[in-house]
């Protein structure tokens, strides 16, 4: 059985702690033509704010996954289909690598057919990811594959995620990095913010991921990045 993040070419992200542009709503997104939607944010992820959002994607039909920064809980609302479990591969912090995972597993019963980790390779400094996770991101293309073949052949990720949260990344990288995967779905995040950008990214990622976007430039703009997406894995 094919996993169904690997029929992803576009997903957006939805931040808990941000508000969404004029006029948008949650329900709106589900009509983009993305893939699926992505619940996650580095700051103020919580059940509390993650459920209201949950609640008005309730009547959409493309999956619907949260990547926690709290404990999972082991009840699913009707609309989750999962967790999606970020380890960060070139944190400093072992929280994020697997101390924050440890705590959960040893405090709650975890259904593990809702559960599927990611394993993250953060590569922007600036970013509040790599603040929080202490991240080293001084890291060449060397490095990144390097990182990428750890998470795929030693640790049997079947997710490998280039997150360049608010900058875009270089093509090069992301290329080298997926051919460097056996059968890894490759997710790209950072920067998308257009027709053009997404486009790029998409010809050397198998998935994109869009998030600031969503927040700052509005429903329509998104809607932009998964005509990019689509045309590109049309035209390879």
């Amino acid at each position: 059985m094919v996993a169904v993040w690997a029929q992803w070419e576009h997903v957006t992200k939805v931040d808990p702690d941000k508000a969404l542009h004029d006029g948008d709503t949650y329900a709106g997104i589900a009509n983009t033509g993305t893939d699926a939607i992505i619940i996650g944010g580095t700051t103020n992820v919580t059940e509390a704010r993650v459920q209201p959002i949950l609640d008005a994607l309730a009547s959409t039909e493309i999956p619907i996954f949260v990547e926690p920064t709290y404990r999972p809980s082991p009840s699913h609302p009707e609309a989750l289909s999962g967790y999606l479990l970020p380890i960060v591969l070139n944190a400093d912090d072992p929280l994020w690598i697997t101390g924050a995972h440890h705590e959960w597993i040893r405090s709650s019963d975890l259904e593990w057919d809702y559960v599927q980790p990611e394993a993250y390779i953060v590569l922007s400094p600036a970013s509040s990811v790599a603040t929080l996770t202490q991240a080293d991101c001084d890291l060449d293309i060397d490095d990144v594959v390097a990182y990428a073949e750890l998470a795929e052949q030693v640790l049997g990720q079947e997710i490998v995620y280039l997150e360049y949260s608010g900058m875009l990344g270089d093509p090069a990288v992301v290329a080298a990095t997926r051919d460097a995967l056996s059968s890894a779905q490759l997710f790209y995040g950072g920067g998308i913010h257009d027709y053009d950008s997404a486009y790029e990214m998409a010809s050397v990622a198998d998935t994109v991921i869009v998030g600031d976007v969503l927040h700052d430039a509005g429903i329509e703009t998104v809607e932009e990045t998964v005509r990019g997406t689509k045309d590109a894995k049309n035209d390879s």
